[in-house]
């Protein structure tokens, strides 16, 4: 469903509505995406936590139990990887025009970089989110999307910005280069290595922030 959303959004803005790569189709677009992204927000909600990126599930099974990220690993992320595969095989069969999804426009080294900061970016402003408005899903899922797109526009020129190695591991198969070094190295050792980097970071400063309340309560006392 993920994979499909993009590409039927440029389809209709592009296509349908035959509007430009100007700044009314750029802005409706990513108006659409937006929307877009709070619709699998909601299902996420719904479904109890349903996601399309293995990012996610990875970030909250580093903080889990063993056996929580045994079920990441072993299946959850299998399962989203044959997924988008299956909806770009799909996709391609049904909208020839549509192209081959992102490809890498830097070297190897440049790309790995960006792919990896733009998702430490949104990992940590993830985490941040679910601690300091965890009742308040519009909010969240406001700053969420507009941090996302935000994020993927710094990218989408150098890597696709793409922070979601599942979506473009359903393109490179559909192209062959699944296995390159290329596509292993930039899209998803650098992600998974900014994930764990971001959750780490996180716990570390969450933890001296509750060890400087404990003192401050301590002083009270």
């Amino acid at each position: 469903m993920w994979v499909w959303s993009g590409s039927l959004i440029k389809i209709f803005v592009f296509k349908v509505l035959e509007m430009e790569h100007d700044s009314r189709g750029e802005f409706l677009k990513n108006s659409l995406s937006i929307m877009n992204m709070f619709l699998f927000s909601f299902l996420g909600k719904v479904t109890k936590g349903g996601t399309y990126n293995p990012l996610t599930i990875l970030s909250s099974a580093i903080s889990g139990d063993f056996s929580q990220f045994l079920f990441t690993i072993g299946a959850r992320i299998p399962v989203q990887v044959i997924g988008s595969i299956t909806g770009v095989r799909l996709l391609i069969d049904t909208f020839p025009e549509i192209g081959l999804g992102p490809r890498l426009t830097v070297d190897i080294h440049k790309g790995a970089l960006t792919e990896g900061l733009l998702t430490f970016a949104i990992v940590t402003i993830s985490l941040g989110l679910a601690r300091k408005i965890p009742g308040s899903f519009f909010m969240k899922t406001w700053i969420s999307s507009v941090s996302k797109l935000s994020l993927h526009i710094l990218g989408s020129d150098l890597t696709g910005g793409c922070m979601n190695p599942a979506s473009v591991m359903g393109w490179a198969y559909a192209r062959g280069d699944h296995i390159t070094k290329e596509h292993i190295l930039v899209y998803w050792l650098a992600p998974i290595e900014g994930t764990l980097l971001a959750v780490w970071t996180f716990k570390l400063l969450f933890r001296q922030q509750k060890q400087d309340e404990k003192e401050k309560l301590g002083k009270t006392e």
